[in-house]
């Protein structure tokens, strides 16, 4: 009898991670069904969905407040569901305040768990390592240095490598990019990334396309690249943008393609995330810049167990690259230390430091979570 897997990604790299994955499953059991919730990506890969996973999008301490009632709610829904099917298995994708309860009732219920990115128990909340031992079968790792830490609190788990470490080439080509997009710009080219979600737009846009504005006062060719992960956000950041008339000027807005942004220029203004990691692959000099609400800053910061917020200087064990957050990250700040990393785009240390961390991550992430997974899941 066939049974069904069920997956769950709550984020938009969960879903570009788990699109990768799910097909080379289907392929195993060609007569199952792929099933919960995902994206746009996970869709497109065979998913059957049940939800997108746009609702369960929302970011910080504070703001998550304003949606708890739809998630609890959600997640009651969930467990009942996923308990009822009792498919083969359930493969969480990152989420973890989501995931990991709803894992945890399920192990107790006799289902398989499968949890895909480890949480960040190195940065901050360490005591999740006993949810984690209670909730999962087995962890697919992203980062080399995990393996210890499962291993230490004897977790089942796999290194598989960082999907992005494939996708991303060791030598990115700035020339193709900038034909890509049809640039052919005279002076520096800056990918300047505010975030993907409303808040993140919201609080760090404004300085960053402050600094932009002054980055042209030293040199006025400067172009600024700026992806929007979507129509919304395109609207949105036309319309933080357009108090900034010389940075607007001065600027193109890029819908779904940043990589090719980042590929294309020389230096990157980055808020903290995926991204800063994506920038250090394309061998950028960054900065790395980060505001958000007071309330969820500070609850954050007492959370955290390590100096470092960005994964380049998380890998890399030193701070490699600026991190400028919060009450720092102003425009002026943000500009001057841009406009130095800028001037840093050919230090032959920083390149061998991203090269390194590149081939550290640089695995076959689909094929060795595909093997784990069927490990787990049986015949």
């Amino acid at each position: 009898m066939a049974r069904d897997i069920v997956w769950l990604a709550g984020e938009t790299s969960g879903d570009f991670i788990a699109s990768l994955v799910l097909p080379k499953i289907s392929e195993v059991y060609p007569s199952e069904k792929m099933v919960g919730i995902g994206g746009d990506r996970m869709i497109a890969a065979g998913l059957q969905p049940w939800h997108h996973s746009s609702a369960l999008s929302v970011r910080g301490y504070v703001e998550v407040l304003k949606k708890l009632p739809s998630l609890l709610a959600l997640r009651r829904e969930m467990k009942k569901r996923v308990t009822q099917l009792a498919p083969r298995a359930f493969i969480g994708v990152d989420a973890p305040d989501f995931n990991l309860s709803i894992e945890e009732h399920l192990r107790r219920e006799g289902i398989k768990t499968i949890h895909f990115v480890c949480p960040s128990i190195w940065a901050w909340r360490p005591e999740r390592i006993h949810q984690i031992k209670r909730a999962v079968d087995h962890m697919l790792l992203i980062f080399p240095f995990e393996k210890q830490l499962m291993d230490e609190a004897k977790i089942d788990s796999t290194y598989i490598g960082h999907p992005l470490a494939r996708e991303i080439p060791m030598n990115p080509d700035k020339d193709a990019a900038r034909e890509k997009l049809g640039i052919d710009p005279t002076g520096p080219v800056f990918a300047v990334l505010p975030g993907s979600r409303q808040a993140e737009v919201a609080w760090c846009g404004p300085h960053f396309f402050g600094a932009c504005e002054k980055v042209l006062q030293f040199d006025s060719r400067s172009i600024f690249l700026i992806p929007a992960a979507d129509a919304a956000r395109e609207t949105q950041i036309l319309s933080v943008l357009k108090n900034f008339p010389k940075a607007q000027a001065a600027s193109r807005i890029i819908r779904s393609d940043s990589h090719t942004v980042m590929q294309a220029s020389d230096a990157v203004l980055v808020a903290s995330g995926t991204a800063t990691l994506e920038a250090a692959l394309f061998k950028r000099p960054m900065v790395v810049g980060y505001a958000m609400p007071g309330l969820t800053g500070i609850l954050m910061q007492k959370k955290g167990i390590i100096d470092f917020v960005s994964l380049p200087n998380i890998l890399a064990g030193e701070r490699l690259v600026p991190e400028i957050l919060q009450y720092y990250c102003r425009a002026e700040t943000l500009a001057y230390a841009l406009w130095h990393e800028y001037e840093r785009r050919n230090d032959s240390y920083l390149m061998d430091r991203f090269a390194s961390m590149h081939d550290s991550l640089l695995r076959d992430t689909p094929r060795l979570a595909a093997d784990a997974i069927v490990s787990v899941c049986g015949s």
